[in-house]
């Protein structure tokens, strides 16, 4: 359950329109829903500010509809991660009165009302064209999450001068993920221009001493520029993550400030 149904469910409880035991209906799942075959976590959003994710792979479109059933009783909105075009065809016949989008490129399916935007910005960078799959799984992650999201896609190293013309828009953001295969230089050159984190994400695209993004993990781990956090290969969930949480606290620190005024 997260924070805003919560705060609906005690306001309504408070109210008289729902009763002691109404309530305690809707709380009785906490911590987890016990499907045999999983544990859905569904207090997960209210000690990390976002619910639990459905990874697909590995699982069966049956398993996914019940695990997606589950979170849908507790959460406004729920993703799955690394899904196919068929599954997303099970899933909306399995909810017909929900919105299901499924996001081709970036292979998420989300089920529910999408969350307000915040403030602030993430901004999404790619080295190559071929980077772009990764980067949409990391931008419509922070866009689901709530992040204002932009793109700025194919401005590797081979032609740093790309990258230099979008300075004032990589300095606009509250966060930056930069995905990149090859060597991954282009995290470094990034961060050497910005004070906000730069979330690296290496790729797998790459000729074979790439050895599958593991030379641009590397080059990303071991970059000069200082404020650069790495994921795993082609992680783009990962990345739009942790941008969202970043975007969110800071859009949180902005609004106390404010109030301070």
């Amino acid at each position: 359950m997260d924070a805003r149904r919560l705060e609906r469910l005690l306001a309504a409880l408070r109210g008289g329109t729902v009763s002691v035991g109404e309530a305690m209906d809707r709380l009785r799942d906490l911590p987890y829903d016990d499907l045999g075959f999983a544990k859905v976590d569904a207090h997960r959003a209210l000690r990390r500010g976002f619910p639990e994710v459905v990874y697909c792979p590995g699982k069966t479109a049956a398993q996914i509809v019940e695990i997606v059933r589950s979170m849908r009783r507790a959460h406004d909105l729920v993703l799955a991660t690394r899904a196919s075009r068929a599954l997303s065809a099970r899933v909306r016949k399995a909810f017909p009165r929900d919105s299901v989008v499924y996001h081709e490129a970036a292979r998420i399916l989300a089920i529910g009302r999408t969350p307000r935007i915040r403030s602030g910005r993430v901004v999404v960078v790619t080295a190559g064209t071929s980077d772009i799959p990764v980067a949409e799984e990391a931008a419509i992650t922070a866009g689901l999450f709530g992040a204002r999201v932009a793109r700025l896609f194919d401005v590797g190293v081979a032609g740093v001068h790309r990258v230099l013309d979008h300075r004032s828009l990589l300095r606009s953001a509250q966060a930056i993920v930069v995905v990149a295969g090859m060597e991954g230089a282009l995290p470094s050159v990034v961060a050497g221009l910005v004070e906000v984190p730069v979330i690296a994400v290496p790729t797998s695209v790459g000729y074979g001493a790439s050895f599958d993004g593991l030379a641009a993990l590397l080059g990303m781990m071991n970059s000069c520029a200082p404020g650069v956090a790495v994921v795993n290969i082609d992680n783009g969930f990962g990345a739009g993550y942790l941008a969202a949480v970043i975007n969110r606290r800071s859009s949180e620190r902005g609004q106390r400030k404010k109030s301070d005024w």
